[in-house]
């Protein structure tokens, strides 16, 4: 069995305004102020108006699901305290015109240097997945054979339409946003381990990086963990569309790590393919049709996710993930993606229904 952990970014948002609030250090010092939360389990990003958690390593859905509702109420509870609200959207719908106050870390300082314009835009929420993989040598061949699945992983996760008070027109602008950085979009396709680890080196030895964690592909291996850490989810509104986008990214992983055993081949979409499928996923999301880039064809979007159900069926089976997931995709069919119900909530209702969509869904199982 793999185990998963699934990685969450929430924005801290003016509870009036919309405006991100830069209140990091106080809602985290409430954070640890609660006996249900451990010290480990509250993380700094980029800007002071941004918390990050990860789950423990994971067997099951049920286990991820469980720690992040527990993170969440404990996270709402702490930004309730601190007068903003705790949202798990992907981009700030609003933001003021002057550079954001970054969280004191050496690092993120040198990051701002590198690149000054796109870190003062990055008010951006990703969901990270990381799924075991038995070594360096399966994991980079394993990476090779979900590539062409990747834009459907964002097509599913969108949730970031609103970009400087206005709707973007995409419903996942974090995409576009990222597509600014120098490494970017679907990895490439590798040959081995040491040439995936000859690749990294050369462009961080160009210096256009500052290190290997500007990586900004979708997929990679992480330095960290023996995982395939999946990079393409927009940060969710719910605790289960998180899961679900684990249960599904676990399944994919597995399968093709089960592939790479195997010694099968796998297909290799052109590159202006995949970046065109890319794009599209990200301005349509589950509403229209998407680019199979293997096909070079558009298909309508859910026909693309019952073929990745083909696909990933037998490892969904051996996880036990079949009924969960599945029950997941229909209630995500029947709300829509956080895109849309983001949008709903604007129609219905302007910033104070979209600020209150977010503060009643950081909690939220249904």
């Amino acid at each position: 069995m793999a185990t998963l952990g699934i990685e969450e970014e929430y924005l801290l948002l003016d509870p009036r305004t919309g405006l991100p609030s830069h209140k990091a250090d106080e809602v985290a010092g409430y954070l640890h102020d609660s006996p249900r939360v451990t010290e480990g389990e509250v993380q700094r990003e980029l800007l002071s108006c941004q918390i990050e958690t990860a789950t423990p390593v994971c067997s099951t859905l049920t286990e991820a699901e469980e720690y992040l509702l527990n993170f969440r109420t404990q996270l709402a509870a702490a930004a309730e305290k601190a007068s903003v609200v705790a949202a798990g959207t992907a981009t700030a719908p609003r933001v003021e015109e002057h550079y954001p106050e970054l969280t004191d870390k050496e690092r993120y300082r040198e990051l701002q240097q590198s690149a000054p314009g796109i870190v003062g835009d990055q008010f951006v929420n990703g969901l990270h997945v990381h799924v075991s993989i038995p070594d360096k040598e399966t994991g980079v061949q394993a990476l090779n054979r979900i590539r062409e699945w990747l834009p459907l992983v964002v097509a599913l996760s969108c949730n970031s339409p609103f970009w400087l008070g206005r709707d973007s027109g995409f419903g996942s602008w974090r995409v576009v946003h990222y597509r600014r950085w120098p490494v970017q979009g679907c990895p490439p396709v590798f040959r081995d381990a040491a040439d995936y680890e000859r690749r990294i080196q050369r462009l961080v030895d160009t210096a256009a990086i500052i290190d290997r964690g500007v990586l900004t592909w979708m997929a990679r291996l992480s330095d960290a963990y023996p995982t395939i850490e999946v990079r393409a989810g927009d940060g969710q509104l719910q605790a289960r569309d998180s899961v679900l986008l684990g249960g599904l990214i676990r399944g994919l992983v597995s399968t093709a790590v089960e592939q790479a055993r195997r010694g099968a081949g796998y297909a290799v979409p052109d590159e202006e393919l995949l970046d065109a499928a890319m794009w599209q996923a990200a301005r349509e999301g589950l509403t229209s049709n998407l680019v199979d880039p293997v096909s070079a064809r558009l298909v309508p979007a859910w026909d693309r996710v019952e073929a990745l159900l083909e696909f990933i069926g037998p490892a969904l089976e051996a996880e036990g993930d079949t009924e969960w997931v599945r029950a997941g995709l229909r209630q995500l069919r029947a709300q829509g993606t956080g895109s849309e119900r983001q949008r709903r909530a604007m129609a219905d209702g302007g910033t104070a229904a979209l600020l209150e969509l977010y503060r009643s869904s950081v909690t939220s199982e249904d």
